[in-house]
């Protein structure tokens, strides 16, 4: 009896199999009736099904499945006719995703240890031909602030560089567009992270995205300052400090015109109280990139945290001498000098009958008077930037008795 049942068992696991291996036929059939949601209907049972999903030819008839229903929608695009052009991309994007699958399977050695590749030289050409339509879909997702699904097709243009079924191709060598490609994918993951504040765990992944293709987009020759950029915002909010600093460092080295990198480095040594460190890295970059105004800026800046006023107003007269609209430089040039006048006025004699508190009252007045063109300047070089100037002039004016310019500051300073 045990045999019988076993006979039947045996019998039916037989019919069931040949039975998927009929859908997988039936739906490749069914794609060039063009009756595709039957044949996705039944090619998805057979991915599913344990008798199919790991043969090589079930992924073969999906891809091939999508191949033909992008190639309807993309007929109907070329004839004027209404076409679905998210099924087109999604077709293409799926299609990319069951032959790389093939492949995969077809490279698993058969019980004699043997490796049949039968699908990959078809399953590559068509692939190489359609891959410009993942940067397509991209674009379009893109455009539609779909970043998920902009940053999934992206992705998949680049991994598909890599893939062994496009490893002849060598694509990583020869696709100009990849680090491109990969600045997008990048910004895209930023602007996932940025929409997911509120969701942590998810604001994480998607920083993690940003990192996948950072490096690559570093590379890119139009956008790749930015592409590290992104890496650098990523370390830092996932709270790797040391990746974080690394990044910096090859920013500044690598994009010395691009002032995020040197800032944000100097931010941190100043930050940490390490003012001798920044100031051997800013007479590092202007003895590799000469005076440029904003390592002079810098440089005013650092000395100025240090409490080395002389020092600092020199660096930020030698920035308006390279660049006579630094508006920053003037207005920290005028807070320098202020700043002295505050220092000097703490050690000067509060004493009126002190035969020193006259002289000492004039010395204070006139480092207000050493500070007031530069603040004026800043207002008229940015004069809706009032963080540059207001509270300096109100303060100068104030202290300089000058009554009526006082008063229209007060005026702006309640507005």
């Amino acid at each position: 009896m045990k045999k019988v049942l076993f006979s039947v068992a045996l019998l039916m696991v037989s019919y069931m199999t040949f039975a998927q291996v009929k859908a997988v036929k039936e739906a490749k059939s069914l794609a060039d009736s063009k009756k595709f949601s039957q044949a996705e209907n039944l090619i998805n049972q057979a991915l599913a099904n344990d008798e199919t999903k790991n043969q090589a030819n079930t992924w073969n008839v999906a891809g091939y499945i999508q191949k033909k229903i992008s190639e309807e929608e993309n007929t109907k695009a070329y004839l004027k006719q209404a076409f679905d052009t998210t099924k087109m991309y999604n077709s293409i994007y799926k299609m990319f995703e069951y032959f790389t699958k093939c492949d995969e399977l077809e490279q698993i050695p058969d019980a004699k240890g043997k490796v049949k590749i039968k699908f990959r030289k078809p399953n590559s050409e068509i692939m190489k031909i359609e891959r410009p339509n993942l940067i397509n879909g991209g674009v379009y997702y893109f455009n539609e602030n779909k970043n998920p699904e902009a940053y999934k097709f992206f992705s998949m243009y680049i991994d598909s560089a890599k893939s062994p079924i496009l490893e002849s191709e060598n694509l990583m060598a020869t696709d100009t567009f990849l680090n491109m490609i990969a600045y997008y994918a990048t910004l895209a993951a930023i602007k996932m992270a940025q929409n997911n504040q509120n969701n942590p765990e998810a604001q994480k992944a998607n920083y993690q995205q940003a990192l996948k293709y950072s490096q690559l987009a570093a590379e890119d020759k139009e956008n790749g300052k930015f592409g590290l950029e992104f890496e650098a915002t990523a370390y830092k909010t996932l709270g790797d400090t040391v990746s974080w600093l690394n990044t910096l460092k090859k920013g500044v080295e690598k994009f010395p015109d691009h002032s995020f990198f040197f800032g944000h480095l100097v931010d941190y040594y100043s930050n940490t109280g390490k003012y001798s460190e920044a100031l051997d890295f800013a007479n590092n970059m202007i003895a590799k990139n000469g005076e440029t105004p904003f390592y002079l800026y810098v440089k005013g800046y650092l000395y100025q945290n240090m409490k080395d006023y002389d020092k600092a107003i020199e660096a930020y007269k030698k920035t308006i001498e390279t660049d006579p609209n630094y508006a920053e430089a003037y207005s920290n040039l005028g807070l320098s000098y202020c700043q002295q006048g505050l220092e000097y006025a703490e050690k000067a004699t509060s004493d009126l009958n002190d035969p020193k508190y006259q002289e000492e009252q004039i010395k204070i007045k006139q480092f207000y008077e050493n500070a007031k063109p530069y603040y004026e300047k800043a207002r008229q070089l940015k004069p809706d930037n009032k963080e540059l100037w207001i509270n300096g002039l109100y303060t100068i004016y104030y202290k300089l008795n000058m009554g009526k310019e006082f008063e229209e500051i007060e005026k702006l300073m309640n507005n």
